[in-house]
């Protein structure tokens, strides 16, 4: 056998790719397990949406290989969307590139910037690809603390104290996942200011931004020069598209030609009639996203019923599409916890742990399922509890 690569070694197989297996051994056995835990939309896109895939897909001339840099009419309609939500103006030409989902936008940017023996800033919690692919890459990680007493914001006091002699890439991810912290005016201009003194090219990941949260930022609105920091988007969430693979970055021109650079050597484009009904979507009504935030409304409040039944405390002011609760004091080990709910309530509920080490005494609840699979978790949540099946 072929050795694997060396690189391999730092990193381990996705928790979830893991956790799945386990929920299908167990509904093999019968069981009807809930998964709560996934952030997987399973509403569906708009209907006028999958009409426009389903015209471009009939046009016989659509099924070739598309521009690496996408149509003119994706980027403009993304510039126009961050132009209309965020108040920001972007060149549409050089300023904006599509992706294959965001998630690819994370090992372009990091191809695209680091080399061997760079350093990494990664928010701890915080989603486990940034961190992933930085070693993947050859690149040194350091893990800033986000803590709840701070509201889930670094602590600039505390990162100015850093060393950060070697870092060129800090990752940030407002609003925030998996904790639900807001974005800020505040914390995205202190933000800038860091990384101006530091000369560090900050990427904020921002697929959150337009679920259950009145105050949609960008951090492009903050760095008057453009040289400071990049802007990740999905469609993914937001738009109820996460099967299409839709995503994308915005910055300078220069950043945006060096990860072209990259993704022109890996991929040969996206399918035009994905490009098109992704175009019409960014330009969806405000009521559209307004009617699915109120589903999402009515999920949040039994998801936080469920974990508050399991002793979890919720803050109130989350956004986004996971609720986050600290788990009771006499809980001492929260994947024990996850494993006996799973077993014994046949419900599924992500671990903060896998966020990082600040996670630990947490569980994310994901808003991905319907209302009355919500409620059926309630009820077996309260039956779980009534029969002292939590372990301590």
């Amino acid at each position: 056998m072929i050795e694997k690569a060396m690189r391999l070694q730092k990193v381990g197989e996705y928790y979830f790719s893991r956790k799945l297996d386990d929920i299908r051994k167990l509904r093999a056995q019968g069981i009807d397990i809930l998964n709560l835990g996934i952030g997987s939309p399973d509403l569906p896109p708009a209907g006028s949406v999958i009409d426009e895939l389903i015209t471009a897909a009939s046009d016989t001339n659509n099924h070739a290989y598309q521009q690496y840099r996408s149509s003119k009419r994706l980027r403009k309609a993304i510039s126009t969307y961050y132009q209309r939500i965020y108040n920001v103006s972007v060149d549409a030409e050089h300023e904006v590139l599509p992706l294959l989902g965001s998630k690819e936008g994370i090992m372009y940017v990091s191809l695209a910037f680091l080399n061997p023996g760079d350093r990494v800033l990664v928010p701890n919690p915080g989603y486990p690809a940034y961190a992933s692919i930085a070693e993947l890459l050859g690149a040194e990680v350091v893990s800033y603390d986000l803590l709840e007493g701070n509201n889930w914001q670094p602590d600039f006091a505390k990162l100015e104290k850093t060393d950060t002699e070697k870092v060129k890439l800090m990752w940030v991810n407002y609003p925030n996942m998996p904790t639900g912290a807001p974005a800020t005016p505040e914390l995205f201009s202190k933000l800038v200011a860091f990384a101006q003194a530091h000369k560090i090219l900050v990427c904020n990941d921002n697929p959150y931004s337009l679920i259950l949260n009145d105050s949609p930022l960008s951090i492009l609105s903050y760095d008057k020069t453009g040289k400071r920091v990049l802007e990740l988007n999905s469609m993914s969430k937001s738009f109820n598209m996460a099967g299409w693979r839709v995503g994308m970055v915005l910055g300078h021109r220069s950043y945006i030609d060096a990860i072209i650079q990259v993704k022109s050597n890996v991929d040969s484009g996206m399918f035009l009639p994905v490009q098109h009904a992704a175009s019409h979507a960014l330009e969806l009504p405000d009521n559209w996203h307004s009617n699915r935030n109120e589903i999402y409304k009515k999920r949040k409040a039994l998801a936080t019923k469920i974990l508050e039944t399991i002793g979890c405390r919720v803050s109130k002011n989350q956004v986004g599409l996971f609720v986050w609760g600290k788990i009771p004091n006499e809980v001492e080990n929260v994947e024990i916890l996850v494993d006996n709910l799973l077993v014994h309530a046949h419900i599924f509920i992500t671990p903060g742990k896998i966020f990082g080490s600040n996670g630990n005494r947490f569980l994310r609840m994901s808003l991905t399922s319907s209302v009355t699979t919500y409620q059926i978790a309630l009820k077996r949540v309260k039956k779980w509890k009534r029969e002292r099946l939590m372990p301590v």
